[in-house]
């Protein structure tokens, strides 16, 4: 098999027979019909996995996967790479902001760089101007804070070969963030600035509030142990300053004996500090104990329903 092409599908109906029309034409013209398309159905509730069995039913190049319920777009990528067989892959979301036809240039770039991975990032964010705000200053605090660099803004589109692929799943994290695995693998990687189309406003991103922040703190919880440094720092910081304050009250008192001490609105301003700073803390421990709980638990990323090809 000479390509396998991945895209994960939940509320995709709008987008799938375009989307496959469209990587079908390029991927024939690249692979010379030596690929495989890959489905993978993640608890869509639309009607997804229907429209994906009526191209699979006429098309024995298509393959499609049904996982048992949603467990989100990471997990769904890693169940359509764990089920390939091509020696390129090309993983890309279907929802048509990223280009079917970029799979030319990747095949390109990649034989011009003799890389192992060829990716997309965002030359231009075409998101609200608060969500371009907070999605850099996300990826400036975890490359700060992070061991591995982590290119900002990467697209989902890459094309790797089949030995990094293989070497990405023996990674084997339960709390899993893609972007810094993708990064964490290593190998020769290039990245092509690239540009987004915009999403219809009719259609809105799968990607909640919520599951932001979820991923947020999977992301640091994953990939950088800077909290908990920071935790032993300013605990330090407090000790000390704790110390140095009661000297200097010592001090005070031995050269004015007749000084009374007082000042209930700083003692109480202190308890609120210390108290607020000890919670804050125990809050961050709280989050690596549970990722530790979720990964000791070795439960699966995915549980596959039904896997659909005419293999």
């Amino acid at each position: 098999m000479k390509l396998s092409i991945i895209t994960t599908l939940y509320n995709s109906e709008p987008f799938i027979q375009e989307f496959y029309n469209r990587i079908s034409r390029t991927a024939s013209q690249k692979a010379n019909e030596e690929y495989e398309l890959i489905f993978v159905v993640d608890g869509s509730p639309d009607n997804a996995l229907s429209l994906a069995l009526e191209i699979q039913a006429s098309d024995p190049k298509v393959h499609v996967i049904e996982l048992s319920r949603n467990f989100g777009h990471h997990a769904a990528i890693i169940a359509g790479l764990s089920h390939c067989q091509g020696d390129q892959v090309f993983l890309i979301d279907c929802d048509l902001e990223e280009q079917p036809e970029w799979l030319s240039l990747f095949y390109k770039t990649q034989i011009e760089t003799q890389s192992d991975v060829v990716f997309g990032v965002q030359a231009e964010r075409v998101s609200s101007r608060n969500s371009n705000f907070f999605g850099e200053l996300f990826w400036s605090a975890l490359n700060l804070m992070s061991s591995v660099s982590i290119p900002h803004s990467p697209m989902t589109c890459r094309l790797m070969t089949k030995q990094y692929v293989e070497s990405l799943l023996e990674i084997g994290d339960r709390v899993l963030y893609l972007a810094g695995a993708f990064a964490w693998a290593g190998f020769k990687q290039t990245a092509i600035p690239l540009k987004k189309s915009p999403r219809p406003k009719e259609y809105k991103s799968s990607y909640s509030l919520s599951r932001k922040l979820v991923q947020v703190v999977d992301s640091f919880a994953s990939f950088s142990i800077a909290p908990l440094t920071l935790i032993f720092f300013v605990g330090l910081t407090v000790w000390l300053g704790s110390l140095l304050f009661a000297a200097a009250l010592l001090i005070e008192k031995a050269i004015y004996p007749d000084l009374i001490l007082s000042g209930f609105t700083a003692v109480m301003l202190s308890l609120w500090f210390i108290g607020g700073t000890i919670i804050l803390f125990l809050g961050i421990l709280g989050l690596y104990l549970a990722k530790i709980f979720q990964e000791v638990k070795r439960r699966p990323l995915y549980l596959v329903r039904n896997h659909f090809s005419k293999d």
